[in-house]
Formats: C-alpha cells, structure tokens, sequence
C-alpha cells in the first residue's frame, strides 16, 4: 500500500514548521497562553535570540495534572468550549501551538494552579513524560531549550541571534500595547531589554514602547459605526517616519498585519503628508466575533472581514476627523529640534563684525507665469489675487511696527512683530514667539482654497476625440470598474471595451494634454490591487492643485508690511491643516519663553 499514516511525531513537527517559523512565533504563542490565563505578570528571559533557550513565566491560572498532560497534546485546548469558530473570546484557540513546539525541542512545564499542588512535565522531540510533582508558585513557567533542534533544516533557515531578538521583542512589544493592565518583562543573555509596568493608561503604554515623541504628539481615535468600535492614537502629520513600521493595527487585542491599515492611513494622511513619509499609528478596532474570521492564518497573523468596505470606512473617517481637528497644531519634535540646533550650533568664537551679503532677489510669478501658462485660468487668478502690492514689495520699513495689543497677542499665533530674511515672521504671544515660513503657510491657505473650488464647482473633465483604448488583465478591469462611479466624479470616464479591455472616453481637464492615460490606468489598477482603494487619481489631482498653490501663494523673498503679516497669522487660524503644508513640513514654529531662557543660560 502506498498511502500509509505518518507517525504523531512527524506529523508535529510538519505542522511546527507552519505554526513555529521562528523563535519570535513560538515566544507569541506562549505569551499569549499566559494572557489568556488571565496573568497579571509576564517574565520572558531569552539566550542566544531564543535559540538555545526561552523561558515564560506568568502568575495566571495554572493547571492541573490532568490538564498539564493534555496540554502538550496536538488539538487539546480550553479555549473553544462551545466548539464554535465563529465565536472566539481567546487569543489562541487551535491547541497546536505547544504540541508544535514540543516536538521541536526540549520543553519543560511546570505549573500550580489556585489552591492546588504543583506539578510538571518534560517533553523532548514529541515523546512525554510522566507527570511529577514539583515546586512551584501559582502560575506556569514553560522552558523550551534547543529550539529546531529536531529538525536541523530549519535551524539552518533560522537569521543572526540579534534578528531574532529583534524579532522577539518586536512581538512583546505588539502584545505590550493590546495589554497595558499586564506587565511585561524581557531579558535577552542576562541583559533586560523591555520593563513594562501595569498600566491603566494606554497612551502611558504606547509612549513607552513608541518613544516619548509619540506620547506628546499623539492625537486621540475614538469612533463607532454599526457595532464596529474603533479607538487608539495617531501621530500629528507633522511627526512621520520614512517607513510604515511604526503603524499597528489589533483586532479584538489581536496584532494582525494586513494591508488594509496601510491603504486607510495612507489615504487619511493624503493631503497632509508627503507620499514617502508615513505616520505613527496605533489602531485597535473591536468587532462582534461573528463578523471577523482569525481562522485564515496559521500564525493567526490575518484576520478576514465581513465587510471590509466598512472597517476601511470607519478607520479613514476617524483618522480624518482627528486630523482636521488638530490640523492647526506641529507636534512638539519640530520645536525641540529647533532648540537643539541653536544648542549645537553656539560658538563663543563667532565674530560679532557684520558682514556684506549680498542682497537676495526676490522673484515672482506674474500673469504670464509658468503655473498660469501650465495649469490656465485657475492658477493664473490666484497668481493675480495674491500679486504684492506695490508698496509693500521692496520698501524698508521706516519705523519699527507698533507694539501688539493684547488682543492680537492673545491669538494663537500672537502679533507680528518682524520679518527676517524676507521669508520668515517673528509673532510674539504671551507665552513666548511663533517664527511662521510665510511661503509654506500661504501655500497651505491657498490649496485649500483650490479644494474648496473644486469640490463646488467640480473636477472638469475632458473628452477624447479618440476614446483610448487600454488592454488589462479581467482582474485589473473588475477592480476599476468597481470604482467606476468614484472616478466619473473626478473627471475619468471609463467604460468596459470587449474582453479584456477599457475605454477611456474622458481625463480630469487638470492633467492636461500631455498625460500618459494609459500608464495612468495601469498606476490606477496596481493601486487598487495593493491597497484596496482607488485613491490615486484624487492624489495626483491633488498633486496638481499643491503645485498650482505653491505658484500662486506669498513667494519666498517678499517683503511683507505688518498688516499683511498679521492677516496672514489670522487665516492660518481659521484654515483647517495649516499647521503643515501641503508636503507635511511644518508652517510654524512655537517657542516658549522658558525655553528661549534656557537657550541665554537664565534657568
């Protein structure tokens, strides 16, 4: 017969190499068995990146002898009572994850549940042996020595002892934010790496793994919609990061990586961040169990929805809502890395001569200017509004500006009081001085001012004399289709062309003759495969309108009298976003009294 059964060892180990990748996967598991044992107190020490030894110990519930001896038992688990897949309380649920890793290698338990004896088992490559008595606390403690040594090939596969430490704090860490009420404690090699105390404040929790930045700069998520809640912190635009990394997404206190967080974050911070900077986020969405699958994965690092267009909705809306809430605000790194640039670059050496630079010429786009010649009519009347007076271009000013009463001082961005380097305004406030980037203030004022205009009036679209034909893959061609109507509103016409084809009957009049339509579709189509969604055609339209506001706003080398520069302070406060322009850099900087103090020495 040549179809025979595999021995229960070989089949543990098969289904090791699925459950227990690594040492951070097998860590995971065990950790998340001692939440659900409802531990207060979680110790891990690791040797050589959890290679040659990982221990956990919790102060949970325990167990008893008979439980002890089914535990390491492939398929045996307490945590489907009901046996119902579609009602999962328990971070774990499937009973592999102990047999896996016993039979990979040497696994010692010892455990002591509330009012009862301790007792403890050892389990080397599969085979188990007797239970015995022990000497231990309530709680468990799980030793797993020699990891993959049963199975050399995968030792082999195994990264540096550095990269699997990384990796195993990183899942620690993931665990940490989901479960601020436990303590977390990580040794790697005798030396303590994470020491996370009980907390009932998550935000505590996420500013000390994330960094004391986030903490400060953190703005607050919390939103419902259909029995779906959704709560955490995002990082103001201006505090970003040059990788999506620092994004985490937990469903029902379960880390998952999916690419749905990616496409919502990326599409609520559109219009406020550059596209190769990203956010700091930290999301942790509750859903009925009924409407969620964690059974997709056998690392259970994937969840599936019922309705993914509704999770994508509620995370967008939220973060949108928070962002234009404190839109007007730069997260306080900007200020402090101000500070410590003036710090490091004080010399006692300096000369105190003046010197004769040359004057900088400023320049200007008239009507005739490349974003009017560009971009037509709409550029070229916001290029025309915000032409400088006459007198208020080059003139020296002949008297100082008048002090700022007390009204103007109590403005958010206060009164001003300067400008240096024809670029920069100094306004005082009575808690210190706000130094303003007239050029990336008065950019952000006038794109969304374009938006404003477009969103009334309606994105103008152009027709072809020549419908473009573009061929795609079904697949491509379903998935825009899908999005037909959302791209109708932005000026893009298409319509299916026969099998395996698209016709392009319109483009956004804002793209202009010279657009490349069928590499735009083909961006169009990878996006919405990769993310989900179809903003990238708002994006590069949004593009545009940055580029045309960038033309017609105040240009850098202006000189501005003290009514413009006070005008300019009034409209930021009343523009949602200005506190970044349209590239997510900062349009402001605020500097309070103690800390200029510092800078001379009088505290």
């Amino acid at each position: 017969m040549r179809i025979r059964y595999l021995p229960e060892t070989l089949i543990n180990q098969i289904a090791a190499g699925e459950v227990v990748e690594r040492p951070s996967a097998a860590l995971k598991e065990l950790v998340e068995n001692s939440i659900d044992a409802g531990a207060a107190q979680i110790q891990i020490d690791i040797q050589s990146g959890g290679k040659s030894l990982m221990v956990i110990s919790d102060d949970g519930d325990g167990m008893s002898a008979q439980e002890l001896a089914a535990a390491v038992d492939r398929h045996a688990t307490s945590k489907l009572p009901d046996d119902d897949l579609l009602n999962i309380k328990n971070l774990g649920f499937r009973g592999e994850a102990l047999a896996s890793i016993a039979a990979v290698s040497r696994l010692k338990i010892q455990t002591r549940e509330k009012g009862g004896e301790a007792y403890e088992i050892t389990v080397e490559a599969g085979r188990k042996s007797e239970i015995k008595p022990s000497s231990h606390p309530r709680g468990t403690r799980i030793e797993v020595r020699d990891l993959f040594y049963a199975t050399p090939a995968r030792l082999k596969f195994l990264k540096t002892e550095r990269a699997e430490f990384m990796a195993i704090k990183d899942t620690i860490q993931r665990l940490a934010m989901a479960y601020p009420h436990v303590a977390f404690s990580l040794t790697h090699d005798g030396t303590k790496s994470l020491n996370l105390p009980v907390t009932l404040d998550p935000k505590a929790r996420l500013a000390a793994i994330l960094g004391r930045e986030f903490g400060e700069n953190a703005i607050d998520i919390n939103a419902q919609r259909e029995g779906f809640s959704l709560s955490g912190f995002a990082g103001l635009p201006t505090l970003h990061r040059g990788t999506a990394q620092y994004q985490y997404l937990f469903v029902n206190g379960r880390s998952v990586k999916d690419k749905l967080i990616t496409g919502c974050v990326r599409a609520a911070y559109m219009d406020v961040l550059h596209r190769g900077r990203h956010p700091m986020v930290a999301l942790f969405l509750t859903v009925p169990s009924e409407l969620v699958d964690v059974n997709v994965h056998p690392a259970k690092a994937e969840v599936r929805f019922q309705d993914p267009a509704l999770v994508r909705g509620l995370i967008i809306s939220a973060l949108k809502h928070a962002i234009h809430e404190h839109g007007f605000e730069t997260s306080s790194t900007v200020s402090t890395q101000a500070l410590g640039a003036m710090r490091s670059s004080y010399s006692p050496s300096l000369p105190l001569s003046r010197g004769s630079a040359p004057a900088v010429q400023p320049s200007y786009y008239r009507g005739g200017s490349p974003a009017s010649a560009a971009y037509g009519n709409l550029a070229e009347a916001q290029s025309m509004m915000y032409e400088p007076e006459p007198t208020a271009r080059y003139e020296q000013y002949e008297e100082a500006p008048p002090a700022p009463n007390e009204e103007q001082q109590s403005y958010p961005l206060g009164a001003a009081r300067a400008q240096i380097h024809e670029n920069y305004i100094v306004a005082q406030t009575p808690e210190g001085m706000v130094l303003v980037d007239q050029h990336a203030a008065h950019e952000r004022l006038v794109y969304e001012r374009f938006k404003a205009q477009v969103a009334e009036s309606g994105v103008e679209k152009q027709g072809l004399l020549t419908p473009e034909i573009i061929e795609m893959d079904e697949d491509s061609i379903s998935n825009i289709l899908t999005h037909q109507s959302v791209f109708a509103k932005l000026g893009l016409e298409l319509e299916p062309f026969g099998q395996g084809a698209l016709s392009v009957q319109s483009v956004p009049a804002l793209l202009g003759g010279k657009a490349d339509i069928k590499k735009l579709i083909h961006d169009i189509a990878d996006d919405i495969a990769e993310h989900g969604n179809a903003d990238m055609l708002e994006e590069k339209l949004n593009e545009i309108l940055s580029t045309m506001a960038c033309h017609g706003s105040v240009r850098s080398g202006r000189r501005m009298n003290g009514d413009e520069m006070n005008a300019l302070l009034r409209e930021m406060e009343k523009t949602p976003l200005s506190g970044q322009c349209n590239h997510g850099r900062p349009t402001y900087i605020h500097l309070s009294l103690k800390e200029i103090e510092k800078l001379f020495g009088r505290r």
